[in-house]
């Protein structure tokens, strides 16, 4: 590839976080504003979707709030999910959500974090969607966050405690695994366009 070209494709990588669950004083959504945060910080470009505010209660319900969804993953270059587990597995919500795009995932990376007050971290969530992504055509990244005990990580007044320092190498390690791919597919991606 030229390198005018290459250039072109290393800008600013646009890679969402996704909150994937609708339960009220969810602490997910708490830690996945924080994931967010830290996104930016690290240098991705990102936005902060919700899927509480899509309001789902069957597959293929269309609303606008889908429609901006499959846009925001058409330019996306990646994408964040941060979920609970819930019994054993990942919300409900969050799997109606994903499931209204389709093409918009395919050759994208996925990270994953999962939230959960027990001693896994969400890691039966986290191993369930990995196989979902796999389906919907996306790369999900080895390394996720799981971020166990979550109760832990927050004051009486609900805001965020210096335990989740405890993370910073770990989100870290996540972020530059996914900049890693998310660069190379978009080459990837933008090869196969050329080729067309």
């Amino acid at each position: 590839m030229h390198g005018a070209k290459m250039d072109s494709l290393m800008k600013t990588l646009f890679i969402p976080v996704l909150s994937g669950t609708a339960r009220e004083g969810s602490l997910t959504k708490r830690i996945a504003q924080e994931v967010f945060s830290r996104a930016k910080l690290f240098g991705f470009e990102s936005e902060f979707i919700d899927v509480s505010l899509a309001h789902l209660s069957k597959t293929e319900e269309q609303t606008a709030f889908i429609d901006t969804w499959k846009m925001t993953m058409e330019k996306a270059d990646g994408l964040i999910v941060v979920s609970p587990e819930y019994n054993h597995g990942y919300p409900g919500e969050l799997k109606l959500f994903l499931d209204e795009a389709y093409k918009e995932y395919h050759k994208k990376p996925l990270a994953l974090f999962g939230v959960s007050d027990g001693g896994l971290g969400g890691a039966r969530m986290v191993e369930q969607l990995r196989l979902v992504s796999i389906e919907l055509h996306m790369v999900p990244i080895r390394n996720s966050v799981y971020f166990s005990n979550a109760n832990n990580l927050f004051n009486n007044d609900g805001t965020l405690n210096d335990s989740i320092k405890e993370y910073d190498a770990r989100i870290t390690k996540v972020f530059d695994e996914l900049k890693w791919y998310g660069n190379a597919l978009k080459v990837a991606r933008e090869n196969d366009k050329g080729e067309q």
